[in-house]
């Protein structure tokens, strides 16, 4: 039973849209209907403002922690449920029941629940993605590269149980297919280009 209540707590936690919830207090409008159209703290940012996107990111990361932190206290650490915890809580942001399973990218929540799960792995990861936006200025190829990079540095760093491995296989490939469109847009040479305080075409 506890298993079970720690896959649909992360799932729930997952799905607060806390930037969809932040840009309704602060500004009145649905973040939905600007920019992107995505609830996730690069679209926040663009369209909101820095301070929102900052909160929005942070929150995000928090929520993915938090989930996973809750899965590893009701199971007793068990390597199978908190890596299944860490796909719930990002499934939970990309597919909320709170906003009719219209949700975001995942990649910031996945963050959070990594961090817990696989923190020096992850910090590689990082690395990557801050180096990919440093050179290139895009926020979602940062992703997408970091993603393709995470189960790789899991294995050659921490040498996890099987079921980690897996999940983070898993992981990286739902945040990779979440920037669909991003990679679409990438390839038309038509996406956003970073600037800490909004974006540019």
């Amino acid at each position: 039973m506890k298993p079970l209540i720690a896959l649909i707590a992360a799932y729930l936690l997952g799905g607060i849209p806390f930037g969809f919830l932040l840009v309704r207090l602060k500004t009145g409008r649905d973040v939905r209907q600007s920019g992107s159209g995505n609830i996730g703290a690069t679209n926040v940012l663009r369209t909101s403002g820095r301070a929102l996107g900052v909160l929005t990111l942070m929150l995000d990361v928090a929520k993915g922690f938090a989930a996973v932190w809750v899965a590893s206290w009701l199971t007793g650490a068990n390597p199978l449920w908190v890596s299944a915890a860490a796909l719930a809580v990002a499934l939970g942001h990309a597919f909320p029941a709170f906003l009719g399973f219209h949700g975001g990218k995942a990649a910031a929540t996945s963050v959070g629940a990594w961090a817990f799960l696989t923190p020096l792995p992850l910090l590689a990861t990082v690395v990557v993605f801050v180096i990919a936006v440093a050179a290139t200025r895009y926020i979602s190829l940062g992703s997408i590269l970091g993603a393709a990079a995470f189960p790789l540095a899991v294995f050659l760093i921490q040498h996890p149980p099987a079921p980690v491995v897996v999940a983070a296989i898993l992981g990286a490939a739902f945040v990779v297919w979440r920037h669909k469109s991003n990679i679409a847009r990438l390839r038309a040479g038509a996406e956003n280009v970073f600037r800490f305080g909004g974006t540019k075409h």
